[in-house]
């Protein structure tokens, strides 16, 4: 029997786990057995005696490699079983780590996780423990996990357990990534959230996202790298573009603006002369001297005269330009000088002009200040450009659709054209947004009307432009920096959904206008997985009386028919469209709906499994640290 609890004994020590190719092993282990029982037969024949002793010892020995084949095959399904459930466990508690590292939560649930997938009853075995610790604040997790096996046949020959253990740890194995964030900015990010606001929410939820990528690269060389894209009624791109081809900006634009207009009646003639004063002189001569004393001169052009009237928007100021001399005047037959005058006179007519007009913005597009004669009466107006856009032409299309084979359908619309650069067409290119010289039309009452008219408010003395952080292309950043990019996002303006969801696109596509930044290969030589976050605080929400990437809707009418029935679908249509646009380019979505209803519009556009729903900053921060753990593709370290 010594033999036999040796080879046991070492079978166990040495039982292989998880190898496929050595599923055999009991049978070979048995093998070995009938090599060790051969020299005990050989030992037997020494002795003299018959041959029903021995036949009897051998009866024995050939029941303990059958029994002990039986236990050592199901000790090596145990054994596997107790790997499979170890590897589970420190996988389910490295998910759950947090920048709060491998606490009591994240052990219980590695702990919990273990014993769904061990269980006594069914292995046969009994007193089951499981261990977790971590080296390294979470970025590793190990697990050891140890159990005793009840033998079933082996036992009638001394053996009744046998001892079997398992050790696992799963790590953040992290590969290349850009990770391209495209983020609700609008003025609804504003609103309060418990004791913080939206937007306060989204900047930590931000800093613990590279948090948590950045500690499990530490020590490695995987490059990490991420983009920005604020958006709400409009994105701010102006200065990627201009770097990188200013031709892609147009050099003149027609906008919603003003002009001042002015126009002068003809000259009456003169009038009769009128005494100045009464005082009278004997002499001409004498007369002159005290005109020439006097300081009156003759007007070398017309001032205004009274006061002003207004109808209907349209200012009529009369002016006058007088003449001085002295004049005879004749009373009871005696002649005398007076000091004399008479004028010219003429209406003065003004009014502001509201209308479509086009304005040089070659230098305004490169972020010079310029002036424009759009201030009071047509006074000078100096501006510099913010660095938000206009899109580039399109059409009101009820439903723009995307496919692989065909594209943007109607092709037409060159605003959802994500990789397309600009030629030498204006309809291709880019327009600055610019506020300073837009303004809205309206009657006498202040309602809006489509007509060219002479009343009208500026859009932004009415609060209506806005334009976010400006957007950044693909980078590696440090934490500083990227806390500092997240502290610089302030929330104002509408919901555009698609906006967004197009220029997320155009910085994120390995072939389009900015591919040399986007395929710029890594150090490591390794592939990159590209990712989209798409965080949002609403659904579309659209106005079109404010200025926003299609210039201001109800008098440019770039994507309605009329300027404002369905506004939200047809920019919802072009939404839908950019994320398929995007998905077609191996780009992994992930949608948040962020206190808001998670809608089929926002589930379409994310990618399989890749959308979430969150209700308070916690759940925002739970988000964003799934999609990081999922970015950094968690696995089992071997």
């Amino acid at each position: 029997m010594s033999i036999l609890a040796q080879c046991v004994k070492v079978f166990v020590k040495h039982l292989p786990v998880g190898d496929e190719d050595q599923a055999q092993n009991p049978q070979k282990a048995c093998k070995l057995m009938g090599r060790i029982v051969k020299s005990f037969v050989a030992l037997l024949r020494d002795t003299a005696g018959s041959l029903l002793p021995i036949a009897a010892v051998g009866m024995i020995v050939t029941a303990m490699i059958v029994g002990a084949s039986i236990d050592l095959s199901r000790a090596y399904k145990v054994k596997n079983q107790l790997q499979a459930a170890c590897d589970a466990a420190v996988l389910a508690g490295r998910r759950t780590v947090t920048t709060n590292g491998y606490d009591t939560a994240s052990q219980a649930a590695a702990t919990t996780y273990f014993g769904a997938n061990f269980l006594d009853a069914d292995q046969d075995t009994h007193g089951t423990t499981f261990t977790s610790s971590t080296p390294d604040s979470g970025s590793t997790v190990d697990g050891s996990a140890s159990t005793v096996m009840n033998t079933a046949v082996v036992r009638l020959f001394g053996f009744s357990t046998i001892p079997l253990t398992a050790t696992c740890a799963s790590s953040m194995g992290v590969g290349n990534a850009d990770v391209m964030m495209v983020l609700d900015t609008t003025g609804s990010m504003d609103e309060t959230l418990g004791s913080t606001t939206r937007i306060a929410a989204l900047r930590t939820a931000m800093k613990n996202f590279y948090t948590t990528l950045q500690s499990s690269t530490s020590g490695t060389n995987a490059r990490i790298r991420y983009g920005f894209v604020p958006y709400s009624t409009t994105v701010n791109v102006g200065q990627l573009l201009y770097n990188l081809n200013p031709s892609y900006l147009v050099d003149t634009r027609t906008y919603q603006s003003r002009q001042f207009v002015t126009s002068t009646g003809s000259a009456s003639s003169a009038s009769s002369w009128t005494k100045y004063n009464s005082t009278a002189y004997s002499t001409l001569a004498s007369c002159n001297t005290a005109l020439a004393k006097s300081g009156l001169t003759n007007d070398s052009d017309y001032s205004n005269y009274g006061s002003s009237s207004t109808s209907n928007g349209v200012t009529t100021q009369a002016q006058r330009k007088y003449t001085y001399a002295c004049q005879a005047f004749t009373s009871n037959r005696n002649t005398y000088y007076y000091i004399s005058y008479s004028y010219t006179s003429r209406n003065v007519t003004s009014y502001y002009l509201y209308a479509p007009i086009s304005y040089d913005t070659s230098k305004y597009k490169a972020f010079s200040t310029v002036t424009t004669p759009t201030g009071t009466n047509g006074a000078a107006v100096s501006s510099t450009w913010g660095g938000c856009i206009e899109e580039r032409s399109t059409v009101p299309a009820t439903n723009i659709t995307y496919s692989s084979a065909t594209g943007i359908s109607p092709a037409a619309a060159l605003d959802l054209d994500i990789d397309g650069a600009p030629t030498s067409d204006d309809k291709s290119k880019w327009a600055p947004m610019w506020p300073e010289v837009t303004y809205l039309r309206t009657d006498s009452s202040g309602r809006i009307q489509y007509a060219n008219g002479y009343y009208g408010y500026s859009v932004i003395s009415l609060g209506y432009t806005f334009c976010p952080a400006k957007a950044q292309l693909l980078s590696e950043m440090s934490q500083t920096a990227f806390n500092a990019y997240a502290d610089s996002l302030v929330a104002e303006g509408g919901t555009y959904l698609d906006i967004g969801m197009i220029w997320g696109g155009r910085l994120a596509s390995p072939t389009g206008m900015f591919s040399a930044n986007v395929t710029a290969a890594p150090q490591n030589g390794g592939e990159v997985s590209r990712h989209l976050i798409f965080m949002t605080d609403g659904e579309m929400d659209t106005n079109y009386m404010i200025q926003q990437a299609w210039g201001v809707e109800y008098w440019d009418r770039r994507v309605t028919a009329n300027g404002y029935t369905n506004d939200d679908d047809y920019h919802t249509s072009r939404f839908r469209a950019a994320c398929d646009a995007i998905k077609a380019k191996g780009i992994r979505i992930w949608v948040i709906a962020f206190t808001s209803t998670l809608s089929d519009d926002l589930q379409y556009c994310s990618s399989d499994d890749s959308s979430y729903s969150a209700t308070d900053a916690s759940g925002l921060n739970t988000a964003f640290q799934e999609i990081a753990k999922q970015v950094g593709e968690l696995r089992i370290v071997q």
